[in-house]
C-alpha cells in the first residue's frame, strides 16, 4: 500500500512538472509572433474552460451565460489598467487580471445567489437570462463598457522591473502561462476538498446529499463563486492581452463557445477542458480562416461527439489509455486505421458539398470554378457533386460496417479486461 500510495505522488509530480515544463518551453519550440499569440490565447481559454467546468463538469450544472463573469472582470481589468495608466492607481500590471478576478468573484456573489436557487434546465434558463441582460446593459451604458467601440487600454504602463514591461507578446505570455499554471493547480485542488467533493455528490445525488444535511444550494453557489473568480481572472487577461475589451466578452456566443469546446474535450474529466481550450483556439484562429463554413463544420464535429463520444476526447484517451494497460490495445489499431479512412472519405465528400454551396451562394462573383483540396472543380457541375456524393456515401458505408465490428471487438475486449480484473482481485 505505501509503494503504491508513493508511486502515486511521483506520478503527481510528474505530470504537473511536465505541464510547467510544456508551458515553459511551448514559445522556445515555436518562435513565432503569431504562434505567441496564440499560445497566449490557450492559456486564457484553459483558466475559463477549467473555471466552466466546476459547474458543467464538477457540479452537472449546464450555464449559457458563464462569460457574463469574464466579460466584466475584463472590464474592470481594463478600467483598473487605465487607471494605473494614469497614475491614479499604484498597481503592477501583473496583479491586473487579480482585479478581473476580484470583479467576477463580487458578480457571481451578488448574480449567482439567485442563479444556484434552482438546478437542471431551470439553472440553465436563468444564466441564459442573466446573460442576456448583462449584453443588453454593456449597450446601454457606453460610460463603463464603451458602446460598441469598448475600451482600449495599454499595457505598458509604469516603469519596466528588470526589464519586463510586458510590450513583447512573449513576456505577456510567460505572465499568462504563470497565472495559468497556477489557477490550473488551484482548481485541481478545489477538486479535492470536501466542497470540491461534495459538488460531484450533488450532481449525482441531491436527495442523498440533502438527506445527510447538506444544502445542496450552497454547495452549488459557493462552487458557483470559486468559478466566477476564475473566470475573472481569465478576462483580467483578455485585456491585458488584447488591451481592448468589448461587449463581446459578454456576449452568448462567447458563453457558448466555453460551453462546446468544454464538452468536446470532455467535461467528465479535470483535463478535458486543456484540451477543448487549445482546439477552440486552434478553430477560432485556423479553421476561421480556411473556410467560411467553420461554424458549420463545428456543429457537425460537436453532433458527431454527442453522438458517438459524448464523453468527449478526454475519455477516448482514458478509455484506451485502459485498455493498453491490459496489453489489448493492438488488435483494435486495424479497426481504427478503417475508422479513420473512413473519416477522411467523409470529410472529404461532405466538404466538398459544403465548400461547393458556400462557394455558388458566397463567391458568385467568381464564377462556378473553385479548388479543394488542390482539385479544381466546377460547382455547378453535375460532375462534381456527383463524384462528392459518391465519396460522401462510400465513407459513410464504410464507417458504419466497421464501427459494428469494431463495436463487437471492442466490447469482447472490455469482458476480457473485466475477467483479468476479477482474477486479479481472487489472487489478491
Amino acid at each position: 500500500m505505501a509503494a503504491a500510495g508513493t508511486a502515486s505522488v511521483n506520478g503527481r509530480w510528474v505530470v504537473w512538472g511536465g505541464y510547467a515544463l510544456l508551458l515553459a518551453a511551448a514559445p522556445l519550440v515555436f518562435r513565432s509572433s503569431l504562434a505567441h499569440t496564440m499560445l497566449s490565447q490557450m492559456g486564457i481559454a484553459i483558466v475559463a474552460c477549467l473555471a466552466y467546468n466546476m459547474l458543467l463538469g464538477h457540479g452537472g450544472m449546464l450555464s449559457f451565460g458563464h462569460a457574463v463573469y469574464s466579460g466584466l472582470g475584463a472590464f474592470f481589468a481594463i478600467h483598473a489598467l487605465n487607471q494605473v495608466s494614469a497614475g491614479s492607481l499604484v498597481l503592477p500590471v501583473s496583479l491586473i487580471p487579480l482585479v478581473g478576478g476580484l470583479a467576477g468573484l463580487v458578480f457571481a456573489v451578488l448574480l449567482g445567489y439567485v442563479t444556484t436557487k434552482k438546478a437542471g434546465t431551470p439553472f440553465a434558463m436563468i444564466t441564459l437570462g442573466v446573460g442576456e441582460l448583462v449584453y443588453a446593459m454593456s449597450l446601454m451604458f457606453p460610460g463603463f463598457f464603451g458602446g460598441e467601440g469598448g475600451i482600449s487600454g495599454n499595457r505598458v504602463a509604469g516603469q519596466p522591473f528588470l526589464g519586463i514591461s510586458f510590450g513583447p507578446q512573449i513576456q505577456l505570455y510567460y505572465l499568462i502561462a504563470a497565472y495559468t499554471f497556477v489557477c490550473t493547480a488551484a482548481m485541481y485542488a478545489f477538486t479535492r476538498t470536501p466542497l470540491g467533493r461534495m459538488l460531484n455528490a450533488v450532481r449525482d445525488n441531491p436527495e442523498r446529499v440533502e438527506f445527510v444535511g447538506y444544502d445542496t444550494q450552497f454547495v452549488r453557489y459557493f462552487s458557483f463563486i470559486a468559478s466566477g473568480f476564475f473566470m475573472g481572472i481569465a478576462g483580467g487577461l483578455t485585456a491585458l492581452n488584447f488591451e481592448i475589451v468589448t461587449a463581446e466578452v459578454v456576449g452568448a456566443a462567447r458563453s457558448g463557445a466555453y460551453l462546446l469546446f468544454t464538452f468536446l474535450g470532455g467535461a467528465t474529466f479535470f483535463f478535458g477542458p486543456i484540451i477543448g481550450a487549445v482546439l477552440m483556439v486552434l478553430a477560432l484562429v485556423f479553421l476561421s480562416e480556411i473556410t467560411p463554413a467553420w461554424l458549420l463544420w463545428l456543429g457537425l464535429v460537436f453532433t458527431f461527439m454527442v453522438m458517438y463520444a459524448p464523453g468527449g476526447i478526454a475519455s477516448l484517451i482514458m478509455m484506451n489509455l485502459r485498455v493498453a494497460s491490459f496489453g489489448k490495445l493492438r488488435p483494435l489499431l486495424p479497426g481504427y486505421a478503417v475508422l479513420g479512412a473512413a473519416a477522411l472519405l467523409i470529410l472529404a465528400g461532405g466538404g466538398a458539398m459544403i465548400e461547393m454551396v458556400y462557394h455558388l451562394q458566397l463567391n458568385q462573383a467568381l464564377g462556378p470554378n473553385m479548388n479543394y483540396l488542390g482539385l479544381a472543380l466546377d460547382a455547378s457541375g453535375a460532375a462534381a457533386w456527383a463524384g462528392a456524393a459518391a465519396v460522401l456515401l462510400a465513407g459513410l458505408a464504410l464507417f458504419e460496417l466497421t464501427r459494428r465490428r469494431f463495436v463487437r471487438l471492442w466490447d469482447r475486449t472490455q469482458e476480457a479486461i473485466e475477467d483479468e480484473i476479477r482474477r486479479r482481485e481472487a489472487a489478491a
